[in-house]
């Protein structure tokens, strides 16, 4: 069948083409170059990338790549050419200048979950952030050794403060709003003007554009006293655990949910709780129920200021107050292509941060056999031995098996997955590996024709509580390297959609929902996805002049059933065991050393770099 590019464009060639593996959907693409950030539809976990470690998984089928010859040999091999894999191979490099080194990945691109979108529109491109999308409190946050190799690769911190236009939104007039659905609340109804700041916020307070909490909450489709309740929450709370010390309420929090705080404590009614149900989808990946009322006082949720409590800490604070501006125009993946043009010069033209974000990339350069580092695409590792004085590592790659050797080797894959690859592991600490289960979530971007109807609503994002997308925004305002941002409401700009597949109310622990979300996740098509999407859209902006129909040019779902790694939750956990867990896990295995962000059990960039470079240490 032929693929089209409106098909693409359409968002439906993925479906159309299942059964097609991952270069002939490249190929297939409009240009016909092998150009992954330019293709729409379902991608992240995409089809060919987790076929094979879900036979692994789910059907336990071995894969016995001990007979097969070894066809290269490298003196370091990493598995997994997300962030941390490739900050692992320039760690590596940077010791062992003349080292030989082969990356594998089982994706189409590179990056992990460091994704970039491409789309074209109005005779321009247009580029988006398909996962990983910021640096987190770098002032505060960030390690020697995470500061070195940003500044060894050209990114200079500050360039984001001018890069990122802050006020650019809130000059147009335009404020965060909260959407309101029939089916919870009675009506569908956006409400602008939200006054309440973000987690690692954007926006600076004084510059929000909002209505004053009272005339906020008081435009809510709820009763009257569940108004009066929600608004002395924020303006007047009490000390809802009078009569208890400091210690016994801080334990009370760290064991009880923000729902149950706000039901059972503070005596809100299930409907107006049902406001706050997915206020901590984005950052956390899980709703209010699976949350310690304790974490949210740590992130800056109402409710606690009259409870005498001790300080946030350090870094919660940091969170808090250092402003989330720290942003390519595609996110983190800018950062992983650094790492590439650096470890593969031929990649890609450039030096620096600048002109990284529009560089042209030759994938075809990738993976050459004089090359001294090699990336290798849509490879997944099926097996890893130790053997003799290096590592034996079958890979699976177009439906043959292969065995390459190094005399090290790196797994930057996701950790839960390591006790099916790695042969000698020890039960133990195969064990720890698999408690870290990480998070589903999806990141959708939608290409529109225009952004009028948010004009004419007065917001440029969105919260939207018991929907299945709980964050929609206009993309962040970033002009760097001689990409500009759109600023013409008149003109198409890309929507960043935050959809989390949690289970609120179910009772189900953190854990546990992320495997029921991962299930959800993989059995729905993309045209599930794509009326799902649709329908909340309209349902929104309708009012604003949107027409989903002719308004939507371009939809790519980034899918990732795997996502944020997992961290200790106070609610289901002993902080003690997940500390020993987390050690035990990353333990060095002969010549086989652990990283990825899911050693350091922390979702973020500075995480998996800081987990690379310990491995490097490790493997010498």
């Amino acid at each position: 069948m032929d693929i089209t590019r409106r098909d693409f464009l359409n968002g439906v060639a993925i479906t159309v083409a299942a059964g097609m593996t991952p270069l002939q959907l490249l190929q297939a693409a409009p240009d016909g170059r092998y150009y992954p950030p330019a293709l729409t539809g379902l991608r992240g976990s995409h089809v060919g990338s987790f076929e094979i470690a879900h036979q692994m998984g789910w059907d336990k089928k071995v894969f016995n790549t001990d007979h097969l010859p070894v066809s290269e040999d490298y003196d370091l091999v990493v598995v997994g050419g997300g962030l941390s894999g490739l900050s692992a191979a320039w760690f590596y490099r940077e010791k062992h200048p003349h080292a030989r080194i082969l990356i594998l990945e089982n994706h189409d691109d590179f990056g992990g979950h460091a994704k970039r979108n491409e789309f074209q529109a109005g005779g321009r491109t247009i580029i988006g952030y398909g996962g990983s999308e910021a640096f987190q409190s770098p002032n505060h946050l960030y390690s020697a050794e995470v500061n070195g190799l940003l500044k060894k690769l050209g990114v200079d911190i500050k360039r984001f403060e001018t890069a990122f236009d802050r006020p650019f939104y809130p000059s147009l007039g335009l404020s965060r709003g909260v959407f309101f659905d029939k089916e919870n609340f009675g009506e569908d109804k956006l409400v602008s003007g939200d006054p309440t700041p973000m987690v690692a916020d954007d926006i600076a307070p004084d510059q929000l554009h909002a209505r004053s909490l009272r005339d906020f909450i008081n435009d809510f489709p709820l009763p009257q006293s569940d108004r009066d309740a929600l608004i002395a929450l924020h303006t007047a709370p009490r000390d809802y655990l009078a009569g208890k010390t400091q210690e016994e309420k801080t334990a009370h929090l760290e064991s009880t949910s923000y729902r149950d705080f706000l039901l059972k404590d503070v005596g809100l009614t299930p409907a107006a709780v049902k406001y706050f149900q997915s206020r901590t989808n984005d950052f956390m990946a899980l709703s209010i129920d699976a949350v310690a009322a304790y974490d949210a006082y740590n992130v800056g949720f109402p409710g606690f200021s009259a409870m005498n409590l001790e300080p946030i800490s350090e870094e919660a604070q940091a969170e808090m107050e250092e402003p989330y501006i720290y942003h390519f125009p595609d996110g983190n993946a800018s950062l992983a292509r650094l790492l590439v043009r650096s470890l593969i010069p031929t990649v890609a033209p450039g030096h620096d941060m600048e002109d990284i974000v529009l560089a042209p990339f030759d994938y075809a350069k990738l993976d050459q056999p004089k090359a001294p580092v090699r990336l290798r695409l849509n490879s997944t590792v099926v097996s890893v031995r130790n053997v003799g004085a290096g590592v034996h590592i079958g890979y699976s790659r177009g439906g043959q098996l292969s065995q390459v050797r190094g005399k090290r080797c790196i797994m930057a894959c996701y950790n839960m997955v390591i006790p099916y690859l790695l042969r000698d592991l020890p039960a133990d600490q195969a064990h720890a590996l698999s408690q870290n289960v990480k998070f589903p979530l999806v990141y959708t971007k939608v290409l529109i024709r225009n952004w009028e109807a948010w004009r004419n609503l007065g917001v440029h994002e969105i919260y939207a509580a018991t929907q299945p997308y709980s964050r929609i925004k206009l993309d962040y305002p970033v002009s760097m390297g001689g990409y500009e941002h759109p600023r013409d409401p008149s003109q198409p700009i890309g929507l960043h959609m935050v959809y989390v597949p949690t289970s609120p109310t179910s009772g189900m622990t953190a854990r546990d929902q992320a495997r029921a979300g991962r299930g959800r996740l993989y059995g729905q098509t993309f045209e599930v996805l794509e009326a799902q999407l649709r329908d909340q859209l309209q349902r929104m902006l309708g009012p604003g002049g949107f027409d989903h129909q002719n308004d939507i040019l371009s939809i790519t779902v980034n899918r990732w059933s795997h996502g944020y790694a997992y961290f200790s939750n106070s609610l289901y956990d002993d902080a003690d065991e997940s500390e020993k867990w987390m050690n035990l896990a990353r333990q060095p295995v002969g010549n086989v050393s652990i990283a990825n962000s899911d050693a350091a059990w922390s979702a973020y960039a500075h995480a998996a770099i800081d987990e690379a470079h310990r491995a490097v240490e490790e493997v010498g």
